[in-house]
């Protein structure tokens, strides 16, 4: 194994003090979260704000709540391209996973095929914040308020970032953050779970109340994870956890088996700097989107607007042949540049006989060309460089097989198959 200089995808940086404040917490007991759930609720301008062990963690109490308020209610309506841990959450929940294709421009939900994909039986429609592209959550609203359809933002990858006046994940009647690696803040795992509905707090409080705390030993593990991450997430380290398939970095699978807990104490303390880092990082990604901008072809970012606070720069690429040229380049460069999710959510394996028949054509076009560009704080000038240089048209005479070959070793094709 060869240690070179390798850029992350994503990277969300932890000092050394935010670690001591880690440790603080195995011994802050409630103190620490009563402290960040207050400052959260007054950044976010919401009534309520709950911490979870994760994102998925945070969708799912959601989800069972929503359900609590109408029984009569079964399905969950999606975006076609998505992370899988979405329709993890709402399988886990005991709910049905609905799908509507995608505009390939914005990657949201098509307008035209919402209002048609909405049934008597849909609980919630769920637009995401890919990427930090802002939804037309607003527009949503206003399908959804007079068909009693409740609207969960999924703002995962979007905290901090705003559309309009309104901070994304709190304009719909409730919303979600993850916490997870490489997220806008992390703490190792974690998400974030608001709302300003009383009813909806309400539910959420009873799904909330008799889950466990995370134990000491579990703590402990986490901790250790977080400070490892800490310190190999940097550029002339990172190439040693990507060689790793174990860690099974970048990939994105099908799993219900998640744990469902409350927010440890030690999670809490990891969280003390968590707005002076995020608006940091938002500031890092902005400036690094607005150099690619000037760069690169910008008609082929998605989304390309200046509302949107990029967690990963989306480009589409010419097809998906040239998209495993880019990719398999950057991946000798260490440049970060990976593919995202492998397949629309209707070729999950799991649950493909559910959409048997359907196709949902965008979403499929996404799954093909998509690679995201890194933003964090460690690309250099020299990195940006280089890659606008490999985005540039592809030189001919690589062959098929070279293409197939970066193919099998293209981050996420290998958990297409999901757990």
């Amino acid at each position: 194994m060869r240690i070179r200089r390798t850029l992350s995808p994503a990277a969300a940086a932890l000092c050394p003090a935010d670690l001591w404040k880690g440790f603080e917490g195995f011994f802050a007991g409630e103190r620490y979260l009563k402290k960040v759930e207050e400052e959260l609720r007054e950044y976010l301008g919401v009534r309520y704000a709950w911490f979870t062990s994760s994102g998925k963690a945070a969708l799912y109490i959601i989800l069972r709540a929503l359900r609590s308020l109408k029984a009569d209610r079964s399905e969950v309506l999606i975006p076609a391209y998505t992370c899988f841990s979405v329709p993890s959450a709402i399988v886990r929940a005991g709910l049905e996973v609905a799908l509507c294709d995608i505009d390939a421009a914005s990657l949201d939900f098509d307008s035209v095929l919402l209002p048609k994909s909405i049934t008597e039986k849909t609980l919630c429609v769920v637009p995401s914040h890919l990427f930090g592209i802002p939804s037309a959550v607003e527009s949503i609203m206003d399908i959804c308020r007079d068909r009693g359809v409740f609207v969960l933002e999924d703002a995962a990858q979007a905290m901090g970032a705003r559309r309009g006046a309104k901070m994304l994940g709190t304009i719909g009647d409730a919303g979600f953050y993850s916490l997870g690696r490489g997220k806008p803040v992390t703490c190792g795992s974690g998400g974030i779970i608001v709302t300003n509905s009383d009813a909806i707090a309400r539910a959420v409080d009873r799904e909330l109340s008799p889950l466990p705390l995370p134990g000491k030993a579990r703590q402990a593990r986490e901790y250790i994870k977080v400070a490892v991450m800490s310190l190999f997430i940097r550029p002339r380290l990172y190439s040693l956890p990507a060689a790793l398939p174990f860690l099974h970095l970048g990939r994105t699978v099908f799993d219900t088996r998640f744990p469902v807990m409350r927010f440890s104490s030690m999670q809490a303390g990891l969280c003390m700097t968590w707005r002076r880092r995020l608006e940091a990082a938002m500031s890092v990604r902005r400036r690094q989107a607005e150099m690619f901008r000037l760069a690169i072809d910008a008609v082929r970012i998605p989304g390309n607007t200046s509302s949107a606070t990029y967690l990963r720069l989306p480009y589409m690429t010419e097809s998906r042949e040239c998209r495993l040229r880019i990719f398999s380049s950057a991946k000798k460069k260490g440049l970060g540049i990976t593919g995202m999710y492998p397949s629309p959510i209707n070729e999950i394996p799991r649950i493909a006989h559910r959409f048997a028949g359907s196709a949902f054509p965008a979403a499929r076009l996404v799954a093909d060309r998509l690679i995201t560009l890194p933003l964090h704080q460690y690309v250099r000038d020299g990195d940006r460089d280089e890659i606008a240089r490999l985005l540039a048209p592809a030189r001919p005479g690589e062959t098929l097989s070279q293409i197939r070959r970066a193919e099998r070793t293209m981050p996420g094709i290998a958990g297409r198959e999901g757990a």
